[in-house]
């Protein structure tokens, strides 16, 4: 018998308040432990959700992406730990990741650094006047992240196989743009299903829309966990 949840799906609370947020942890129950709360949450109560959620025994995911100079990145790590996250995103360039390390060190806060967002593709790259492509330039900064001592990398799944193959197990990869088949991509670049993300080497999927914005979002969660299961953790 399966089972309700799989603690390597993680849904992204990206709605316009807390009270919605929360109104959607109740709708989905136990078909979800893990949740993400993003920028668009951040100034409306952010923290306070998050420590509401544990409280409630779930998992939490800060996707803040900080990025600043290093004494204000650690400093502001420093305060996030209060909140009793599991994960914080930060940028992944080696100043910020080191001061975010440092910023997390006595606490069970961990970092992932934020490598190029699926938004992003290589023309998009080319714009912004990065050298790289997008798999280039993923590939240096999980070079450098785990240089820089962090707990993992948020990248697509497409290039989560070849990360795996280079770098290894022992450290975090979690992949956002997780579509189920036939489900819009909306403004996603580099998307793959639940079950593709996890056997390219994902150990965690962030979905939004698919449930967040769903008829059913406690069923679509249920589906989802059934492929995912399908995929040995």
């Amino acid at each position: 018998m399966s089972k309700t949840s799989d603690p390597r799906l993680i849904v992204a609370l990206d709605l316009p308040s807390t009270d919605e947020a929360w109104t959607l942890t109740e709708t989905v129950g136990d078909a979800v432990d893990y949740y993400k709360i993003g920028l668009q949450l951040f100034p409306l109560g952010g923290m306070d959700l998050c420590r509401r959620l544990k409280a409630a025994g779930k998992s939490v995911f800060l996707d803040f992406k900080l990025h600043d100079i290093p004494a204000t990145v650690e400093k502001a790590t420093r305060s996030i730990t209060q909140g009793g996250a599991d994960l914080l995103t930060v940028h992944a360039e080696p100043p910020v990741m080191r001061a975010a390390v440092a910023g997390c060190e006595g606490s069970d806060l961990q970092i992932l650094g934020v490598t190029v967002l699926t938004s992003y593709d290589d023309a998009m790259l080319t714009e912004m006047g990065y050298a790289y492509g997008a798999r280039d330039l993923v590939l240096r900064r999980v070079e450098q992240a785990l240089e820089c001592g962090v707990h993992g990398i948020v990248a697509s799944a497409h290039e989560a196989a070849e990360i795996r193959q280079r770098f290894g197990d022992g450290f975090h990869i979690v992949t956002p743009g997780i579509r189920p088949a036939g489900a819009d991509i909306g403004d996603q670049k580099r998307v793959a299903t639940p079950a593709k993300a996890l056997s390219e080497g994902a150990s965690h999927l962030v979905v939004g829309r698919p449930v967040n914005a769903a008829p059913d979002p406690a069923q679509a969660a249920r589906d989802i966990v059934a492929e995912m299961q399908s995929v040995p953790a």
